[in-house]
C-alpha cells in the first residue's frame, strides 16, 4: 500500500512540475507574442527619427535626382517612379527645399 502511495505522490509531483514548467514557458511565449511587435515598432520609429537615417535618405534622394537629371527621356519616367516610391513614406518636411520642390515636380508630372 505504501508503494502505491509513494508511486502516486511521485507521479502527481512530476505532473505538477511539468505543469509549472509549461506554465512559465507558455506564459513567456504569450508575453512575447504581445510585446515583441510593439517593441519592434518602437525600435523602427526611433530608427526613422535618427539623424543617420534622415541624412542617408536625403543623400540617396540627391543621388537619384542627379541620375534623373542626367537620364534620357526614355529613362526619366522609370526613375521618377522609383524616386516617388522611395520617398512615399518619408515626411516631406524633413527634406531640404530644393529636394521638396523636385519631388513635387515629379508628382505633378506623373499625375497629370
Amino acid at each position: 500500500m505504501k508503494v502505491i502511495r509513494n508511486l502516486a505522490i511521485v507521479c502527481i509531483s512530476a505532473v505538477i512540475i511539468l505543469g509549472i514548467t509549461w506554465g512559465f514557458t507558455g506564459n513567456s511565449f504569450f508575453l512575447y507574442r504581445i510585446f515583441a511587435p510593439r517593441y519592434e515598432q518602437v525600435r523602427r520609429t526611433v530608427f526613422e527619427q535618427s539623424k543617420a537615417y534622415n541624412q542617408g535618405m536625403i543623400q540617396e534622394i540627391r543621388n537619384m535626382q542627379f541620375q534623373y537629371v542626367q537620364a534620357g527621356d526614355a529613362h526619366k519616367s522609370a526613375l521618377a517612379s522609383i524616386i516617388l516610391h522611395r520617398v512615399a513614406d518619408f515626411p516631406e518636411d524633413k527634406l531640404p527645399t530644393d529636394l521638396r520642390s523636385f519631388i513635387q515636380k515629379l508628382k505633378k508630372e506623373k499625375y497629370e
